[in-house]
């Protein structure tokens, strides 16, 4: 049975897993590679959009009924004896606006972590008996993590949810935020925090279709891959769960 997994590059163009089972032990498996089809959806006018007009069409676009292709991309994997009901769970997807476009914050989870060690993720977490809605738990644990202040976040909309393999059922929070950002990440849950364009992340061309054999089970997943940076998993499946969504029934 194994705890957790990790990834890391090579330093040869390879990406290699690390999954670490219950005494220490931990086994690397090399991850195979492939873009999907080419596809060419209608370019999304969000881009062609001044700043104010952005967060506008966002919101108007998040109110619309989620399009099937955004809905249950979650495969049903469980690892062992994570099993059972989900836990309800909440993320922010910052939305930065910064003057050479929108930009998502990421953060590169702890290497300590019991849960997605290492791996690049948004700000989020369980929600707390106390949280009075999903948005409030996305924002309690964006503050928590990387000192975002909440009044620099004004909410646009949801996503629909994405399970995890480790048994959380994740709604995504879309907020758009006002620089500038003094953020403070918290050491022990955050290794780093970094920008990416949106319009790359939402760029169908760079959003690849991988999979990796743990044993004879393939695991096919999402990734959208950055420089150095390796956004894959539910990060990134809920990148598309983000792009279809604002491109609707064309997605």
């Amino acid at each position: 049975m194994f705890e957790a997994e990790s990834n890391r590059h090579t330093g040869r163009g390879i990406i290699r897993f690390d999954v670490r089972f219950p005494g220490g032990l931990t086994f690397a498996f090399p991850a195979e590679s492939g873009r999907m089809p080419p596809r060419h959806p209608m370019p999304l006018p969000l881009f062609r959009l001044s700043p104010l007009a952005q967060r506008d069409w966002l919101a108007q676009a998040l109110a619309r009924p989620a399009p099937a292709s955004a809905r249950n991309l979650s495969d049903g994997f469980r690892l062992p004896g994570r099993e059972g009901t989900p836990t309800e769970a909440a993320v922010l997807v910052p939305l930065v606006n910064r003057p050479h476009g929108l930009q998502v914050l990421l953060t590169q989870r702890s290497a300590d972590l019991p849960d997605h060690p290492g791996q690049i993720s948004f700000p989020g977490g369980r929600v707390e008996p106390d949280d009075a809605s999903l948005a409030a738990a996305a924002l309690r644990e964006a503050a928590e993590e990387v000192g975002l202040a909440t009044r620099q976040v004004t909410v646009l909309g949801h996503l629909s949810e994405y399970e995890t393999v480790t048994g959380f059922r994740v709604t995504p929070v879309v907020g758009w935020i006002e620089p500038p950002l003094a953020l403070t990440p918290d050491p022990v849950e955050v290794a780093d925090v970094f920008e990416v364009p949106l319009a790359f992340l939402l760029n169908p061309e760079n959003q690849q279709r991988h999979y990796r054999m743990l044993g004879a089970l393939r695991r096919d997943y999402w990734a959208i891959p950055y420089g150095e940076r390796y956004i894959w998993g539910a990060t990134a499946a809920m990148l598309l769960i983000l792009d279809r969504t604002l491109r609707g029934g064309s997605a």
